[in-house]
């Protein structure tokens, strides 16, 4: 392909920037990018042609949910999460994040004490019960990734009131801090469509979906946190085990947060 600079050149009466869309999603769906996706510069040299030509071949197949790309950041397959999650096993979304070479970094909302009587009752206590809040942005390489809400005890957790969550992990300051390490609880993961307000909030394109995920955390025997969060299923996957001994370690869909501790979908909760 020849120089364009207008992207209004055609070859054989198509424009050029359909020729680069055909292409491109040929080997989208032949699994070529699976490892990264190349950036305008480097596709604008494949093609030799503009970048104006690739950014409208680009616009088609993010149209077409093909790719996806928060505002400046790089093109990526859509399906490609990138964070992976096991069910069944301690796990930490901090340390995922970190583990797939990207920065982990969190934008705090609000973090302070209040009540909350339906938060208060689902940790089993009296609804005026002081709770600790804490409400984040998660951050993959400066990317949102999630959006984190969080209610502990204010009995056991007050001195995070003090902590900074801009780079570490809640887990870490509650242990640190506060004495108290979490060694399990139960989990449930749906997927869900985004409102349009939580899609600005996590730059979400139109057509990803969401997963929810709802927490409850334990130490020795008692639930000491509550935690919701929406992440995004573009960049987000979980991954279950099973064998023929073990079986299939998930509940079914009707399981509720009130199962005792010896329930099979029994995790370590995401600091």
């Amino acid at each position: 392909m020849g120089e364009d600079p207008t992207a209004s050149a055609s070859r054989g009466g198509t424009p050029l920037w359909r020729h680069v869309r055909d292409d491109l999603r040929g080997r989208l769906a032949q699994g070529e990018f699976v490892d990264s996706f190349p950036g305008e510069n480097e596709l604008a040299a494949r093609y030799g042609v503009s970048r104006h030509t690739i950014r409208a071949a680009l616009r088609e197949l993010r149209e077409e949910g093909l790719v996806t790309a928060a505002r400046g950041r790089r093109q990526r397959p859509v399906g490609e999460a990138g964070i992976e999650q096991p069910l069944g096993a301690l796990y930490s979304l901090f340390a995922s994040v970190e583990a797939a070479g990207l920065e982990q970094r969190s934008i705090v909302r609000t973090l302070d004490v209040r009540a909350d009587a339906h938060v208060a009752v689902r940790l089993g206590m009296e609804e005026s019960t002081p709770l600790l809040y804490l409400e984040r942005i998660r951050l993959a390489d400066g990317e949102p990734l999630a959006h984190d809400k969080v209610w502990l005890l204010a009995a056991d957790a007050r001195a995070l009131l003090d902590a900074d969550f801009g780079h570490t992990g809640l887990y870490d300051e509650l242990a640190e801090r506060c004495g108290i390490r979490l060694v399990g609880g139960e989990e449930r993961i749906h997927a869900v469509v985004p409102t349009p307000a939580e899609r600005r909030l996590l730059d979400l394109p139109e057509g990803v979906a969401a997963f929810s995920i709802q927490r409850l955390g334990r130490t020795h025997g008692r639930t000491v946190e509550w935690r919701t969060t929406l992440i995004r299923a573009d960049r987000f996957s979980v991954l279950a085990q099973f064998d023929a001994r073990a079986g299939y370690r998930l509940d079914p869909v009707g399981s509720r947060f009130t199962r005792p501790a010896r329930s099979a979908r029994r995790l370590d909760a995401v600091r």
